[in-house]
């Protein structure tokens, strides 16, 4: 089996064994190490129950109990299946950290409310809140609060990385 399959295939596995939850798996990276398979799995909230006309509200993160039981539940489906074969494996699950580049709808729904680098496609870069993410019919749009009037297309965004803030402005800590 390729390593792609593998990972499309750790992926599904993984995903299956989340049924049911409100956690969902983000990316799967799978990468030789010696004699050793490294799994790593990102997992993060569930937002497809959200009604598609809330497109500003608050999406809590993962607890770190929801992601202790998400790992419990994969490490049992991977063991109970023969995806892996016979090779050894590590697996590593945790939440995307704020290193990992914002790139679906879904990932930037699960950010709505905090503050975001983005790069567009023509270059521009700005740091701003993030206030929406809604679709048109056609396009998945961005609103940030200095330009509330002018929604950037998700496919005008170059790269797009949560900013760590140490004091919100409105009180809440992350």
């Amino acid at each position: 089996m390729d390593a792609r399959a593998t990972t499309e295939s750790i992926t599904q596995l993984a995903a299956d064994a989340l049924t049911g939850t409100k956690v969902v798996i983000d990316a799967t990276e799978v990468h030789q190490a010696g004699r050793r398979r490294l799994v790593r799995i990102f997992l993060a909230r569930d937002v497809s129950d959200l009604p598609e006309d809330d497109t500003t509200s608050a999406v809590e993160p993962l607890t770190l109990d929801e992601v202790a039981e998400a790992t419990r539940s994969v490490s049992d489906a991977l063991d109970s299946s023969d995806v892996m074969g016979q090779s050894p494996y590590t697996l590593e699950v945790s939440s995307a950290g704020l290193d990992r580049p914002l790139t679906t709808r879904d990932q930037f729904r699960r950010n709505v409310g905090r503050l975001v680098k983005i790069t567009t496609t023509a270059g521009t870069t700005t740091t701003d809140r993030l206030t929406s993410v809604e679709t048109d019919g056609e396009a998945d749009l961005l609103t940030l609060a200095k330009t509330p009037h002018t929604p950037i297309a998700l496919t005008e965004v170059a790269t797009a990385l949560v900013q760590v803030e140490f004091n919100r402005r409105d009180g809440k800590d992350d």
